[in-house]
């Protein structure tokens, strides 16, 4: 890996659209965290291409990707890891991934336990627990699909659906999974699309 580069993370599988590039210490150079419109495919090129023009850098200075693959919208997360992939094939970089719930359950400002959640409509939420404390994050229990109303019956912890990550405290975490083959990255939908729903019913 090249000694000064910039490490880039993406994570398009919430309402809001995540961008951070980071130096090769992991310090912050630059986030983007806005709420989308349903056009992440559409916005994210366009914000990557910004934060490197502010800087005056090229996508050659990429020595390294992280990118958030779900749960979350089928569409949004698909998005951010076909350019996560794209890019790490290309530049032929390191790619890791992360929970994107991981990424929301970082945003929460208080200390223990954490149920970070995403609507996953009708009714319905993508969630993960987590422990947050001064020493960073860690998981708990296993990203799930569930009704919102069982989500909550049974579990009593501080909740967060939105905040702009702490990437620091990510990155530090034991959380991030490295991939050694590229073309076997999939995003976690953990739930069947609606397609696949309808030809069931059929």
């Amino acid at each position: 890996m090249k000694t000064s580069y910039v490490h880039l993370v993406i994570d398009t599988a919430s309402p809001y659209l995540y961008i951070a590039l980071l130096d090769a210490d992991d310090g912050i150079i630059e986030t983007v965290y806005e709420k989308g419109n349903n056009d992440h495919s559409v916005t994210l090129m366009k914000r990557l291409k910004g934060c490197f023009a502010k800087h005056d850098l090229q996508p050659s200075a990429i020595g390294k990707i992280t990118v958030g693959v779900g749960p979350g919208s089928y569409t949004g997360v698909r998005v951010g890891v076909v350019v996560a992939k794209m890019l790490a094939w290309t530049l032929k970089v390191p790619l890791q991934t992360v929970s994107s719930l991981a990424l929301v359950a970082s945003a929460i400002k208080v200390r223990g336990d954490v149920l970070a959640w995403l609507d996953a409509r009708r009714g319905n939420a993508f969630y993960g627990v987590f422990h947050v404390s001064d020493r960073g994050i860690e998981r708990v229990e296993s990203d799930q699909y569930c009704s919102m109303v069982k989500m909550r019956e049974t579990h009593q912890y501080n909740e967060v659906f939105e905040g702009e990550p702490d990437i620091i405290k990510v990155l530090q975490s034991n959380l991030p999974k490295r991939i050694e083959n590229i073309h076997e990255l999939a995003p976690v939908y953990l739930r069947e699309t609606e397609a696949e729903q309808a030809l069931k019913e059929k």
